[in-house]
């Protein structure tokens, strides 16, 4: 111990150490205070979540007694809709059997055809009718007498006896069979039979299109609800053939009395509250068809169609539906329905809720009270015993609490002692760019102790410049990190530039930054870890080396460029187009870097060539053009053994292949290097571009049609495309027009 801190800790008097002492016990505390809230929050969590299984349960028994009552009334429903369904084919068998009875078809015909010989004798070739007016009195008072008879026992009669109404008389009337022929004109009807106008013409009418007609309940003269049937009367010889028109139509009114309203009342009934009634939709309303059970008569009550939560209004929109609404005394019911078939009429079959889940909702009260008592007691047992066990885990979460800090600081000071014996520079900071972390060695660049750096943001510690970079650099960072949570694919490493970037200049400094994000958690952001390594030195030796480099390629160069006056400067004049091509295609410096340098030493060859086949200017032969062409394979020979940072041998090698594989090694497509493609390209641009000593330079325009001929084949689309848009959007062609110049006889007598 130094003797600063024993200085310190002599002076120390017993109420500082007392409350050293009781500062330390409350941090030993804090972590049970937690483990008490979380356990709290786990036991609150665990009845909340059975009180709501509980109440779950309850519903779900509510909901399986709703199916039941569903079952029960939509039985109750189908058999009442059967039993109306029944009722009205009853009253249609009447008219049917009444319809296609042959007496009533053979009179109707008779009087039809003496109706329309008295309407025109000569085109029906008789004389006038012999029964006088539209047909035979003795017809006519025999269909009456088969309407009255059929009335009197089916029911098609008014309430009390009416005198018998003459074919030709038309008296107001309650109910009963009627005749018209195919015009609409009445022919016949049994007493008390309403005039055939009106409605019951249309319906007349539309039966004697071949369908039925039914004219639906209306209030009669006498107060009562009123229906009407009509069906088609046909000729003996049509027999109701299809597409054959009826020669009349027989028309039923009947008044509706308990024979049908019986029907609706379900034997052996128990409910109270149960009730089964017709309605119908009638424009914006609903219609009540029959009598209710509060007292209201048929077709005396209407109500709203959009009246809110109307069970009778889900039942006309919704025929076949069940569901839980309020009837039309405003109770809550539940209710299903049944459309009849043939008319618009809903049935409805309901029951009031109160009543029907009376004893559903007595039984689940009684299960739900046993099992929030049954949770409430468990829940006090287990806090009781929890409650007595937290003073035991207490003083063990203290001890245990003690030895993990000694633990931690431990190993804080090791891994600061390996973070500072790294010569790299290591530094967290979160979003705000603020230091929560610095080692020794960013500490010294940074001219500041570590300590102070902490809570500090980049920019007053290292200057906005540097800053920004990095702190762009860690936005983008994080922002990938908080979507992705992969660590390592958001990982990335830069190469950073400040200052001059001249290769001498003392300002310029180059720092290599590894950025990885770290997660969060309760007391901290996300942040990100950043390795800083200065790499100045090894960038300005790296960058003399390039520069020795590229000395001793253009001198290569050089010595190739004057044993062929014509072909001076054509390898330069490759590199820069390859160049150009490989940037206007998007490729990284690397790929550029290494076109050049190929572009630059592919002739590197030609120095093994006499100088006389090189400035010939008549025709060559076979074997000299074979030379020629084959003379990038010596350069790829004499450089094969060269480190370059990219693949330049292997580049200058593929050059000579073509797209569809009639090169030299006999590669085809994606096959032949990307780099090697690109020369090629830039190498037969520069040779048709410039001039020869056997003949002039091609235009540029020339040049672009023939390599975008030769697309497929020798060359690949990709890199032919990017010459032509440099040459056309990239004012290459005046970039590049001293490539056309043929040198001076100077220059060719000098070589």
């Amino acid at each position: 111990m130094s003797d600063d801190a024993q200085k310190k800790t002599k002076g120390k008097t017993a109420d500082d150490a007392k409350k050293e002492a009781g500062a330390q016990l409350e941090n030993v505390k804090r972590p049970v205070n937690k483990f008490v809230a979380i356990g709290t929050v786990v036991m609150l969590c665990a009845v909340a979540a059975s009180i709501f299984f509980a109440f779950k349960f309850v519903e779900d028994e509510r909901a399986r007694s709703l199916q039941e009552w569903q079952v029960r009334l939509g039985i109750v429903a189908d058999s009442r809709s059967a039993a109306i369904n029944d009722w009205l084919g009853a009253n249609f068998k009447t008219m049917r059997e009444l319809a296609e009875n042959a007496s009533l078809q053979l009179y109707m015909s008779e009087i039809v055809a003496a109706q329309n010989a008295a309407a025109d004798p000569a085109a029906a070739g008789l004389d006038a009718d012999p029964f006088g007016g539209g047909g035979g009195e003795a017809e006519t008072t025999y269909l009456r007498n088969i309407l009255t008879a059929t009335a009197e026992r089916t029911g098609f009669k008014p309430p009390a006896a009416a005198a018998e109404v003459s074919a030709n008389i038309e008296r107001a009337g309650e109910a009963g069979l009627g005749l018209i022929d195919a015009d609409g004109k009445p022919l016949a009807s049994s007493p008390g039979m309403p005039p055939m106008v009106g409605k019951l013409k249309e319906a007349g009418l539309k039966a004697l299109q071949g369908e039925p007609a039914v004219i639906d309940i209306y209030i009669g003269p006498t107060n009562l609800p009123t229906i009407g049937f009509a069906l088609p009367v046909y000729g003996i010889q049509d027999g109701g053939d299809e597409g054959a028109k009826g020669i009349g139509a027989v028309i039923g009114v009947k008044v509706i009395d308990e024979d049908l309203f019986a029907k609706l009342v379900q034997p052996g009934e128990t409910s109270q509250s149960s009730e089964t009634y017709l309605i119908r939709a009638q424009g914006t309303q609903v219609e009540y068809l029959s009598p209710l059970k509060d007292g209201t008569p048929p077709l005396n009550r209407a109500l709203a169609i959009d009246t809110p939560d109307l069970a009778d209004a889900y039942a006309a929109t919704t025929p076949g539906g069940f569901a839980l609404k309020r009837d039309y005394t405003g109770e809550e019911v539940l209710m299903v329905s049944r459309p009849i078939a043939g008319i618009p009429w809903v049935l409805v079959r309901k029951v009031n809720r109160a009543e029907a889940l009376a004893d559903t909702e007595t039984r689940l009260k009684t299960i739900l009270t046993v099992f929030i008592l049954i949770i409430v007691g468990v829940t006090i047992s287990v806090f009781a015993v929890w409650r007595h066990g937290s003073s035991l885990r207490a003083t063990q979460a203290a001890e245990n609490f003690k030895l993990s800090s000694e633990r931690f600081e431990n190993l804080s000071k090791f891994m600061n002692l390996i973070s500072n014996a790294q010569p790299a520079g290591i530094v967290s900071v979160n979003g705000n760019t603020v230091y929560t972390y610095a080692n020794e060695p960013a500490a010294k660049d940074a001219g500041i102790p570590a300590a102070d750096m902490i809570g500090k943001t980049m920019a007053s510690v290292i200057g906005p410049i540097k800053a920004q970079v990095y702190t762009d650099i860690n936005d983008k960072i994080l922002k990938r990190f908080l979507e992705t949570q992969d660590r390592e694919a958001c990982r990335q490493m830069h190469i950073n530039t400040f200052g001059d970037d001249g290769e001498d200049d003392a300002t310029l400094q180059v720092i290599k930054s590894d950025h990885i994000p770290l997660r969060g958690d309760r007391d901290h952001p996300p942040g990100v870890l950043m390795i800083l390594e200065d790499i100045t030195e090894l960038t300005r030796e790296r960058r003399r080396s390039e520069k020795m480099l590229r000395q001793l390629i253009d001198t290569l160069v050089s010595v190739v460029d004057r044993r062929d006056p014509f072909s001076a400067n054509h390898s330069k004049h490759v590199a820069e187009v390859a160049k150009a091509i490989a940037q206007e295609m998007g490729c990284d410096e690397v790929t550029a870097k290494t076109v050049d340098i190929a572009g630059s030493l592919m002739n590197l060859g030609k120095i093994f060539i006499p100088p006389d086949l090189l400035i010939k200017t008549g025709n060559l032969t076979p074997e000299e053009r074979q030379t020629l062409m084959s003379s990038y394979l010596v350069s790829v020979d004499l450089l094969k053994d060269v480190t370059f940072e990219g693949p330049v041998v292997d580049t200058i090698r593929d050059m000579g292949e073509t797209w569809d594989g009639n090169g030299p090694l006999g590669k085809t497509g994606d096959a032949i290097m990307d780099t090697a493609r690109i020369l090629a390209v830039a190498n037969a641009f520069v040779g048709m571009v410039s001039a020869r000593a056997y003949r002039d330079a091609m235009s540029f325009e020339k040049v672009s049609d023939i390599l975008l001929s030769d697309t497929g084949t020798k060359f690949d689309r990709k890199p032919v495309s990017a010459l032509v848009n440099f040459l056309e959007n990239r004012e290459g062609k005046v970039k590049w027009a001293h490539y056309r110049e043929r040198p001076s006889e100077t220059d060719t007598s000098a070589a």
